[in-house]
């Protein structure tokens, strides 16, 4: 089968396609014919090495990449007993969905209702997982919240301003030019606002009258952190998901108190997923959500695996702003 992997860390350049047996399923796994497989930053992440001492996400060079991806049970392992073949499923956080054929543990696996297609089902399996567990299990929204998302013109951003607004709660948003601004705009954000060098802590202060948000989603890091704080409200939640302006290595627990007694988690989807019958609670939400209209995802970018390192190219350099997924063909 042809699977696309890595012998090293390092850029696209590293990306290697070639031609390997397909794996078998062991105990506990299923053997999925990969139709779809999404394109995001954790197999950017991965290439790069990022994981490479993780205990989280324990993967490691040489490996197949693709975390999450859709296709049909083709066979299933000893001890199986939730999927039989000619099922559609959809997992994430378990590699090798750029190949043909991935192998899975079951209790990655989620079924996919027949409205749902395999691209739209991979491209939302992760982003949608994720938006789901910071909504309904970290920050326990609800109708009168406030929440502040960070990059909300980005995947897990635009998918977070929905599943917010689905819950009925009141948005602020940044985004860095006029385009990703309207585009939070159209998925319901109330607020949007420019980051400015942090003086969006100050809108929003003024917007709600001194109290600031109840729950900041921070996948930015170290240019916002800090003005996150300055945006929650007393006792309030700053959910720091991601760094993509880099870490921030010497924050004090002090300034939580001084910034108002704050609560501030750096949450993984990897500990949210902790069994099958969660995966496919999640999933259920997220697919009934995509079914009904109230959350609409882009799939911006197609490709095949000989397109692999322009999917990655494209993504890195943000020319995308939508889902990217390789259609394996």
């Amino acid at each position: 089968m042809r699977a696309i992997r890595i012998e090293q860390y390092g850029g696209p350049e590293v990306l290697r396609r070639v031609d390997i047996d397909i794996p078998s399923p062991e105990r506990g796994d299923v053997l999925v014919r990969v139709a779809c497989a999404g394109v995001n930053f954790m197999d950017i992440h991965t290439r790069q090495g990022k994981y490479r001492n993780s205990q989280t996400y324990p993967v490691r060079a040489p490996c197949t990449l693709g975390m999450e991806g859709a296709g049909e049970v083709v066979s299933t392992g000893s001890n199986v007993t939730a999927f039989n073949t000619g099922d559609r499923v959809a997992w994430c956080i378990s590699w090798g969905a750029y190949a043909e054929y991935a192998v899975v543990p079951a209790h990655r696996l989620a079924r996919i209702p027949q409205a749902i297609s395999y691209e739209l089902a991979a491209a939302a399996i992760f982003q949608g997982s994720t938006a789901h567990y910071l909504i309904e299990d970290v920050a326990h929204l609800h109708p009168g919240s406030t929440c502040l998302v960070h990059a909300a013109s980005g995947g897990i951003g635009q998918m977070l301003v929905q599943l917010a607004k689905r819950r009925g709660a009141t948005i602020f948003a940044t985004a860095s030019n006029d385009s990703k601004a309207a585009i939070a705009r159209e998925r319901g954000a109330d607020h949007v606002m420019r980051y400015e060098n942090g003086r969006f802590a100050d809108q929003i202060r003024t917007a709600t009258a001194g109290r600031g948000v109840d729950v900041v989603f921070d996948a930015v890091g170290r240019a916002t952190l800090r003005d996150s704080f300055r945006a929650t409200r007393t006792r309030g939640l700053v959910v720091n998901y991601g760094s993509v302006s880099g870490s921030l290595d010497d924050l004090d627990p002090y300034e939580l108190g001084e910034a108002g007694s704050l609560f501030l988690t750096r949450p993984r989807l990897a500990d949210y997923l902790a069994d099958g019958a969660t995966v496919q609670q999640r999933a259920d939400g997220v697919f009934a959500a995509l079914a009904d209209g109230t959350l609409r995802l882009e799939i911006s970018g197609r490709y095949t695996l000989d397109e692999v390192e322009i999917a990655h190219a494209a993504l890195e350099d943000r020319r995308q702003l939508g889902k990217s997924i390789l259609v394996i063909a």
